[in-house]
C-alpha cells in the first residue's frame, strides 16, 4: 500500500489535536506500539473529535455510524513516550463525510487513518443536514 501523500502528514493542517499517553499493555512481542492500541487510540481520538465537532450523536433524529476504516502503519512507535493523534474532515458527501487523522510520536508520523462516517435514520443513510453539513466544514483540514 502506498504511503499517503507528503501533505497529509503535515501535522499543523489539523484542527483538532488529542495527546494520550501510551501504555505498557499497548507493547507488542517486538517491543513496538501494537497495531490494536493505535487503532484504539485512533478510535478515542476520532469520538473526542465528534465531540469537539459538536456532538456527532446527536445530529437532529440521525445519528453517525462508521462505514468503513481504512489505517496505514508509517514507522515504529514505543512505550512510554505519549502520542498526538491529530484529526480533520476530508471531505463531505451528500450523507457522509470522511474524517483523517495522523497519530505522531515525537513528531514523527507513526499511522495515518481514513474514516467514512454515513448520517443514519430509520436505520438508512440520510442526507447531511445543512447545519450539520456547516459545522462540519469548520472542521475541514487546513489547506
Amino acid at each position: 500500500m502506498p504511503r499517503p501523500d507528503a501533505a497529509l502528514l503535515d501535522p499543523a493542517r489539523y484542527p483538532f489535536t488529542h495527546h494520550t499517553t501510551t501504555r505498557f499493555a499497548d507493547v507488542d512481542p517486538n517491543q513496538h506500539l501494537n497495531n490494536v492500541a493505535l487503532a484504539a487510540m485512533m478510535e478515542d481520538a476520532r469520538v473526542r473529535f465528534n465531540l469537539a465537532i459538536g456532538d456527532a450523536i446527536k445530529i437532529g433524529e440521525r445519528r453517525a455510524m462508521v462505514a468503513s476504516i481504512g489505517m496505514d502503519y508509517l514507522a515504529q512507535g514505543h512505550f512510554p513516550d505519549p502520542v498526538s493523534v491529530h484529526c480533520a474532515v476530508e471531505a463531505i458527501g451528500r450523507s457522509s463525510w470522511t474524517v483523517i487523522q495522523l497519530l505522531a510520536q515525537n513528531h514523527v508520523p507513526i499511522a495515518f487513518a481514513r474514516s467514512v462516517l454515513v448520517a443514519i435514520a430509520a436505520d438508512r443513510p440520510t442526507p447531511v443536514a445543512d447545519d450539520y453539513r456547516a459545522l462540519l466544514g469548520q472542521w475541514m483540514l487546513a489547506s
